[in-house]
Order: structure tokens, then C-alpha cells, then sequence
């Protein structure tokens, strides 16, 4: 506050040289984290050069005759920005504050900024690349500046100016749940609705993977595309093996967001030629569960995969499923404890407590889905 007193006082308004724009450009990025890890005191400097500040300009400017008053926002208060919460709600201020200026009869503009080329956070290079797989590119500065005069002349109040390559960012972002604000947007609507194969049509040659698993016995079938999968997956997260992505661990617990879905979406369309959503990897979390559904929509059926000789073990899917369980799931539904004591415990154990429990309760073994889920929720609630 004492600063941006110094300033004014400083510069008053004089007849020849009356004050008649405000800009306000500054901003702190660096020092943000996850909702869950984001401190107070963190928070507090995301906020003192966004919030605190541009609210002493509007107060100290409040009788002033503005032609201009123009909040320098952030795509992150629009579309959001993962792992930046305490920017984006930041950025998020300005675009309100301008709102209300405007409710007071007074002028205000917020542009919420891409990615700019040559200045600013984005020149750095763990930043550029980052953005650019998201589908977030670096606009000109010269071309940024002509939109934002663009803006000034309609005398817009809230405006986003970037630069995206619709093709990545659109199938990325709605990747777990759709988006209203793409719906507005026909260049997104457009990206969206080529979810078709990614090769040429029926004259163009088989893709690659889906001519070696056309030449396999059926039997082999689920082993090779259980590979494949984790192959792909590997690739895209940059890793030289397969094995750094095991069958049944959950894609997320690998690695891999929305962007890297998309990317390991991409990489199995073109594989096989199939058109493939992209929450492919939400839907089917592992690439076991995934392998199994490309096998039912190549051949109808899911191949047999490697481990179902074991046809005298009548448990062997439902330990698979367990295998692919984060722990931390577990604990958070409240059955981790619970699970944990039912591996400790011995035969006898076992027998006593169902005989004794056996006219109240049922045994895990015979829960359906819905009680195990009602028994889950008990458990948190408690």
C-alpha cells in the first residue's frame, strides 16, 4: 500500500499530463503447489502481487477519469493450470475486480494471457515445453499486442488472448469430464469431433500393430497386446523398457495426466487404426484392463490373456483387480485397516468369526459389488 502511494504521489495529475491509463503486468508464479500442499504463506505471495495490489490501484484511482484501467490476467483463471491453484485464483481476482469496476460505472479491461513468445514465465524452457505438449503455444509478442489493442478498442472487460493448437489442447483437457467452455469454442467443437481412425481409410495399408496381431494364434493374442500396451505407455512417458509400466498398476499411479493419456491415445490409434476416445486411459486404468478392451473391439471378445490358463483358480480375476488398487485408495475408503487384519489372521480365526458372525453379517466372499461399497462407505464415515 505504502508503495503504490509513494508512486502516485510521486506522479500526480497535472493538466498538461493528466493520469488516463493504469496497467497493471505484475505477477509471481514460482512457489505454488497442489491444493493439499499449498500454505498460507504461499498462498499469501500469489496473491499480494495480483490481489492486494491491483486493489490499492482501483481505490487509489477510484475518482480519477480513466480512459484505461487494464489487469493483466492469466489463461490459468480460465481454463485452469494443474499444480498452479494459487495463481489461477489469483488471476481469477483480476478478471472479477474488473467486473466490478465496470458494476461502478467505472472502465476496466482483464486479459487473461497465453503463452508469450520471446518475454515473460513462458521463456523458460521446462515452461515452453511443457505448455506446448498441452497445446498452449507461444504467440508473437507483436501479434499479442495488436490483440490487446483490439480488445481496448471494442472496450471489452474480460478478454482471453492465445494461441492453441486445438488438435492437442481440446482432447487433453476434456479428457476426464467434458467442458462447457470448449462448447463455446468451434475450433475445440471441431478437434473434438475427429475422434476417427488416424489412418486414410480402407485403401491405406493396415497399421503396424494390428497387422502382427492379425498373424498370431488367438491364444497369443492377449499377451502380445498387454505388451503393446505397456510399450506404448513407456514410450510416452519417455522410459527405454516396458517394465517401467507394469500390467496391473494403475496408469495414474505411473505417471501419466490428461496430456499423456492423449499422447498414449494418439500413439494406439495410430498402432492399430482404431478410433479410440480420449479418456481411454481413465476408462480402462491399466494396461491390462486396456489391452482387454482393444481385443473386444478388434475381435469381438477379449483374447485370453497370458495368466487366464490358470483355470483352476476361480479367484485369479479378482486378485488381478485388487493388484490394480493403490494403497492409498484403500486407506481412503477406510479398507485398508480391515484388509490388513484379514491377512494376519489364521485359519481358526477366520472360522471363529464367522460362526459367531454368521446370523448378523455377511463374509467379504459373498458381499456383491453394492454391500462392499456400502461397507466402504460405512467404514469412512466412521
Amino acid at each position: 500500500m505504502h508503495k503504490t502511494l509513494v508512486v502516485t504521489n510521486d506522479f500526480p495529475p497535472h493538466e498538461d499530463a493528466p493520469l488516463t491509463a493504469v496497467f497493471h503486468s505484475a505477477g509471481v508464479a514460482h512457489d505454488d503447489a497442489p491444493v493439499a500442499d499449498l500454505t498460507l504463506d504461499q498462498l499469501d505471495a500469489l496473491m499480494r502481487a495480483k490481489l492486494t495490489a491491483a486493489w490499492h490501484l482501483h481505490e487509489l484511482t477510484a475518482d480519477l477519469d480513466l480512459d484505461a484501467f487494464v489487469l493483466f490476467s492469466s489463461g490459468a483463471a480460465v481454463w485452469g493450470s494443474g499444480g498452479q491453484p494459487g495463481y489461477a485464483a489469483a488471476n481469477a481476482y483480476l478478471d472479477a475486480l474488473a467486473e466490478h469496476r465496470r458494476s461502478l460505472g467505472l472502465t476496466a479491461s482483464s486479459v487473461a494471457w497465453g503463452t508469450w513468445g520471446e518475454v515473460g514465465m513462458a521463456t523458460d524452457p521446462e515452461v515452453h515445453d511443457r505448455l506446448v505438449r498441452q497445446g498452449v503455444l507461444a504467440m508473437e509478442p507483436e501479434h499479442a499486442l495488436g490483440a490487446l489493442d483490439q480488445m481496448l478498442e471494442n472496450d471489452d472487460t474480460a478478454t482471453a488472448i492465445t494461441l492453441m493448437d486445438w488438435e492437442m489442447f481440446a482432447p487433453a483437457f476434456t479428457a476426464n469430464r467434458p467442458s462447457a467452455l470448449l462448447s463455446t469454442v468451434p475450433e475445440a467443437v471441431s478437434a473434438l469431433s475427429d475422434e476417427g481412425p488416424a489412418d486414410g481409410g480402407a485403401d491405406s495399408a493396415v497399421p503396424p500393430l494390428r497387422a502382427r496381431l492379425d498373424g498370431l494364434p488367438t491364444a497369443e493374442r492377449g499377451r502380445a497386446l498387454v505388451e503393446a500396451v505397456r510399450a506404448e505407455a513407456s514410450a510416452t512417458l519417455g522410459h527405454d523398457s516396458p517394465d517401467a509400466v507394469p500390467a496391473s498398476r494403475a496408469f495414474r499411479d505411473v505417471g501419466f495426466d490428461s496430456v499423456t493419456a492423449v499422447e498414449l491415445r494418439n500413439r494406439l490409434r495410430a498402432a492399430l487404426g482404431l478410433p479410440l476416445p480420449a479418456a481411454l486411459v481413465f476408462d480402462y486404468p491399466t494396461p491390462m484392463a486396456l489391452a482387454q478392451h482393444i481385443g473386444s473391439l478388434l475381435y469381438g471378445t477379449a483374447p485370453d490373456e497370458a495368466d487366464t490358463g490358470r483355470a483352476d483358480d476361480p479367484d485369479a480375476r479378482i486378485r488381478e483387480a485388487l493388484a490394480t488398487v493403490p494403497i492409498g485408495r484403500l486407506r481412503k475408503a477406510g479398507l485398508l485397516d480391515m484388509v490388513l487384519k484379514l491377512a494376519e489372521s489364521d485359519d481358526t480365526e477366520d472360522s471363529a468369526t464367522a460362526t459367531d458372525d454368521a446370523a448378523d453379517s455377511l463374509d467379504l466372499d459373498d458381499m456383491d459389488a453394492e454391500a462392499l461399497l456400502r461397507l466402504a462407505a460405512e467404514n469412512s464415515a466412521n
